[in-house]
């Protein structure tokens, strides 16, 4: 076994563990730096009441937790599945080096997790998207842009 097949096993851990401790979705996650896994993370959805709690997220919270960063430089992360349009945010926020993932979005779509909706709403016009969004308040919304940009003792991300 290579340490991708040890890391991704751990990955897998994470998700089963997850599920028989009724905890979420069949979801699990590491972030690993210098060969030592510095964050675990599994779906938690359900019994948190967050739909945030995917394992990419858990895990990198733990991660940047544990590195005391908000940013993971150096770091690999191994995912079960591949990431939603949520995690893969999350992720290219928190900037690792490589993604390692293990099943895919068809995998994950024929058990009922299925994300391609989200991807069709993404380039639609705002009126019409399932869910619509409308732009209001702009000229006061601006006020803390103003101010950060002004600022001198703000940390860069």
């Amino acid at each position: 076994m290579t340490n991708h097949e040890g890391f991704m096993s751990e990955a897998v851990k994470a998700a089963l563990k997850g599920m028989s401790n009724n905890e979420g979705g069949p979801f699990g996650c590491i972030v690993v730096k210098n060969g030592e896994i510095v964050g675990r993370g599994n779906n938690k959805v359900t019994s948190t009441n967050d739909p945030t709690a995917h394992a990419e997220v858990t895990a990198i919270r733990d991660a940047c937790k544990n590195l005391n960063s908000f940013q993971l430089d150096g770091c690999i992360v191994y995912t079960s599945c591949e990431p939603c349009p949520m995690c893969l945010g999350a992720i290219y926020w928190a900037r690792p080096d490589k993604v390692y993932y293990g099943s895919n979005q068809q995998d994950a779509a024929n058990i009922g997790f299925d994300d391609e909706f989200i991807y069709k709403e993404i380039p639609l016009p705002y009126e019409k998207r399932s869910i619509p969004f409308e732009q209001i308040g702009r000229e006061i919304a601006l006020e803390p842009f103003q101010k950060w940009s002004e600022k001198e003792d703000k940390t860069e991300y």
